[in-house]
Order: structure tokens, then C-alpha cells, then sequence
């Protein structure tokens, strides 16, 4: 049983490293989208990829829990109560949020962002106001209802490199954050410096850094929603060989660079949804794009043999504007839900729900 403690720290090492940390280069293909309903419902959706299965849970933390944040050096860091209650994703039982949002619509997920995470510096001084970068998002989501108080508050807190002795490297992530408004934001730590940038698109891969990405799309420009219109060769007409000519070599593979792009085309081209209802749905929709099947994105096979390969564990989509958590996983495509309003928000201690299940197919046979 976890303490009520940001990360037990006798588990912080063993359990952080395995989710985050268990194979530096093949960890690296979570997608991220926001779409926004006609009725004004903001959806975030993305995937989680992992090399291995990390048993995520669905969790609630309530108000009123008690907090305290995790430094390099072992002393107690950022203490805090949470304001507001939350729900979402875990990994391997761990008390915090990778992925979620509060009882105030306001969403945060933590992304892999390998190769370029550089974090704050760090002295002993600077316990007090101190927490490791996987306790970030639950720390926004248990103190913050808005885009704008996070970008008033984020600098308040130092996120150095926390490093794990078991793997003797610090974990590396980056964030992004939405609200009931639309707003977006990315928040990075790159050489030692915290960077935040406003999200108009709504959209987050991984490495490189958010500017590289945006700057990258500009590679795009030529690419259209539409279909592409004949080409007259002298006496010759070329004309399109079927649907979606205008996004002819939009780039297919699984690299953040290249996801990136697609995820802005496909949550930018798509028509507008009517409802929360029919934005969340249209965002899975979306996201089967990015669904990786085990082996389609793998490493060269290690020293015992193994080939670590990143598939798809589970993809999630949160409503703003009910408060309700999506989700579908590697084992189940049904599509299930939680309602964070219908739970006990000022309960003791955290709800824990297994995800846990195999797909039902139903036999429609006369």
C-alpha cells in the first residue's frame, strides 16, 4: 500500500524506472489530440505506447489528499492537498496520473520525450518547492482549473532530474495540458530551463521540442484536405488514382516527427463533431491511426535475446465538459467510462478500478 506520499520511495525506483525507463530508445510513441465539439466540449484524446505491458489502472485521488513530492537527494520535497479531485491513467500501481483530468475540466498527460528532456538544476535548498518530473501532471491537476493558472504557477515548482539508482538515469517526459476553453499548452524542461508554449493545434508526439515540431509542419504546406486536381501533360491528363490525393506521401511510419504531422492533419481535417459525445468517438476514430501492433515498431534484439517492441497498451479520451474518462485497451477495444462527478471526490483514499479484461465478441449468427 502506497503512503500518502507523491511515490512510495522504496517502490519510486523500481517501479518509475520500468515505466518510463525500461528501453530509453524503444519508448518513445504516445500521440496526443484535442478536438473541440460544435457545442463547445473539448475532448483530449491520445494513445500510450510501452515496450512491455505496465498494468495501468484507472484511479481516482480525491480532495483532500495529502502529498508530498520526491527530490534527488531523498528529502521531502513539495508538500501539498490536493484541491481538486481527479481520474485517469496509473502504471504499475503507482499513486499518480500519467494521463487524466479534474472535477474542474481541466487535462493533463506526461509524454516521453527522450534524447531532449534537460531539467532544472537543483540544490538541497530547493526541497521545499521540489517534484520529480512523473509527478507533474497529477500535481497540476490536483491544484490548478485552468491553462492560465498552470502557466501563472508551473514555474513555482522545480522539476530537476530525479535519478533512479536501479537504472542510474533520470526518467524523461514532457507535458501537455488543456482546459474546458480550448486553451492548450506544452510544458518542457530543455537545458535546464522550463519552456512553455501555447498549443493552438492541440497536438504532442515526442522528441525533438515542441518549437522543432511546429516548425517542422511547415515542411507540409503544399498537403490538402482536398483531392489533388488533374494534371494536363500536353495532350495527356493525369488525374488522382482514388480518394485522399490531396495528402499524397503525408509520412506513414511511427517517429514522433512523422506522427506529429499526421495528427494535425487528420484532428485538423476532420468535420467539426455536433456533440462531446461525437467528438470523443471521433477521436478514437483518429487515433486508430496510431494504434501499433506488437512488432511493427521494434529494437534490434538485446543480450538475452529479446526484441523490445512499443505497442499500443491503451487509448483514452477525456471530456471537459462532463468530467468523463474514455478508454479502450490493447486486450479490449470495447470502448468503457468513468464518470469522475458520479464518484466519491471527497472520499479517505484513492480508487483503484481494474482495466483489465479480454475482448468480447459477439456472435451475431442467425
Amino acid at each position: 500500500m502506497f503512503s500518502h506520499r507523491a511515490t512510495s520511495n522504496t517502490a519510486a525506483v523500481a517501479i518509475v524506472a520500468i515505466l518510463l525507463g525500461a528501453s530509453a530508445q524503444a519508448v518513445q510513441a504516445c500521440t496526443g489530440i484535442r478536438l473541440i465539439a460544435e457545442d463547445g466540449t473539448v475532448v483530449h484524446a491520445r494513445t500510450l505506447e510501452f515496450a512491455t505491458d505496465i498494468h495501468s489502472e484507472l484511479i481516482m485521488i480525491p480532495r483532500g489528499y495529502a502529498r508530498i513530492g520526491t527530490t534527488p537527494d531523498g528529502k521531502e520535497g513539495l508538500k501539498w492537498t490536493t484541491k481538486y479531485a481527479s481520474v485517469g491513467m496509473n502504471g504499475v500501481g503507482l499513486p499518480i496520473l500519467f494521463d487524466g483530468l479534474n472535477e474542474k475540466g481541466l487535462a493533463a498527460g506526461m509524454f516521453y520525450f527522450p534524447t531532449s528532456a534537460g531539467y532544472m538544476p537543483y540544490t538541497s535548498g530547493d526541497a521545499s518547492k521540489t517534484i520529480a518530473q512523473w509527478e507533474v501532471a497529477s500535481w497540476i491537476l490536483e491544484n490548478f482549473a485552468s491553462v492560465d493558472e498552470v502557466k501563472a504557477n508551473i514555474a513555482s515548482v522545480v522539476v530537476p532530474a530525479v535519478v533512479f539508482a536501479g537504472w542510474g538515469f533520470a526518467p524523461e517526459a514532457h507535458y501537455i495540458v488543456h482546459d474546458a476553453t480550448g486553451k492548450s499548452i506544452v510544458i518542457e524542461y530543455v537545458g535546464g530551463k522550463l519552456n512553455v508554449y501555447d498549443d493552438a493545434l492541440g497536438v504532442v508526439t515526442n522528441s525533438p521540442a515542441f518549437d522543432w515540431h511546429m516548425t517542422n509542419l511547415r515542411n507540409f504546406v503544399n498537403y490538402s484536405m482536398t483531392n489533388a486536381p488533374p494534371v494536363h501533360l500536353g495532350a495527356v491528363t493525369l488525374l488522382p488514382t482514388g480518394q485522399g490525393s490531396g495528402m499524397a506521401g503525408l509520412p506513414g511510419d511511427f517517429t514522433p516527427p512523422s506522427r506529429f504531422v499526421r495528427a494535425v492533419a487528420f484532428s485538423q481535417s476532420v468535420f467539426p463533431s455536433k456533440t462531446g459525445r461525437d467528438a470523443m468517438l471521433q477521436a478514437f476514430h483518429i487515433l486508430n491511426q496510431f494504434d501499433i501492433p506488437k512488432g511493427a515498431a521494434r529494437e534490434q534484439k538485446d543480450e538475452h535475446g529479446n526484441i523490445p517492441a512499443d505497442y499500443t497498451l491503451w487509448t483514452s479520451a477525456s471530456d471537459l465538459k462532463t468530467k468523463q474518462y474514455f478508454f479502450r485497451t490493447h486486450e479490449n477495444s470495447q470502448i468503457r467510462m468513468v464518470d469522475l462527478m458520479k464518484m466519491d471526490i471527497d472520499g479517505k483514499g484513492i480508487v483503484k478500478i481494474s482495466i483489465t479484461g479480454d475482448e468480447v465478441i459477439k456472435s451475431l449468427t442467425p
